[in-house]
């Protein structure tokens, strides 16, 4: 499930079967909110629906709403988490590492790469708890703020990155690239068809979804 937007008030957020490709369900919104998304998978259960997972970027507070249900967190999206923080072409040395473990997750188990995190942490820690002092405050803080705002988010969200492995025989998908590409799709005709009003894209994105 994933929400995608047109200007800064006009969204579908869909929720989509990983396993059959099909549309299951869509709403248009201003705005996302965990609570559209709880209310959603609610929705598909009273539909008949048996949800058996979630795949969802890392949205704040919603990977953990989900008591009942297991729940990948995509990691496509932790990726881009990191890049925020470190940059694309990250200088530190220990940002570099950490670029290079990231970049490996998406082909790697679960043991391999909480080891490889863990192992880096060890090497970096006196790095990463370096603190600069201002001069005329006198107060100091973390030197490395954005590396180490990278390496607590893999560890807050390590719980759900790897829902895939541990539930294995559910066939998860590691990633929401699928509906992402989906929606790409979508963009990408709608464009052709510029200067549509807000109703008329809806039946454009209605026909186009079948949801």
């Amino acid at each position: 499930m994933d929400t995608t937007y047109w200007g800064s008030s006009f969204g579908v957020m869909l929720f989509r079967d990983a396993i059959t490709k099909e549309n299951l369900l869509k709403y248009y919104v201003k705005y996302e909110t965990n609570a559209q998304y709880k209310y959603g998978i609610e929705e598909l259960k009273e539909r008949g629906f048996d949800v058996i997972a979630i795949v969802c970027d890392g949205r704040r507070g919603l990977i953990n709403s989900f008591i009942d249900i297991p729940v990948q967190m995509c990691q496509f999206h932790q990726a881009a988490i990191i890049r925020r923080y470190i940059t694309r072409n990250p200088r530190l040395p220990a940002s570099i590492e950490l670029k290079e473990i990231v970049g490996m997750m998406k082909q790697t188990d679960k043991e391999s790469f909480e080891g490889a995190i863990e192992l880096w942490y060890k090497k970096w820690k006196p790095f990463l708890n370096e603190r600069t002092v201002n001069e005329e405050t006198g107060k100091s803080n973390y030197t490395h703020k954005r590396l180490r705002s990278a390496h607590r988010s893999l560890k807050t969200n390590m719980k759900w990155l790897f829902t895939w492995y541990d539930k294995i025989e559910l066939n998860i998908p590691n990633t929401t690239n699928a509906i992402d590409g989906h929606f790409a799709d979508l963009k990408s005709k709608l464009r052709n068809h510029n200067g549509l009003s807000i109703e008329r894209k809806k039946k454009f994105i209605d026909g186009f979804l079948k949801a």
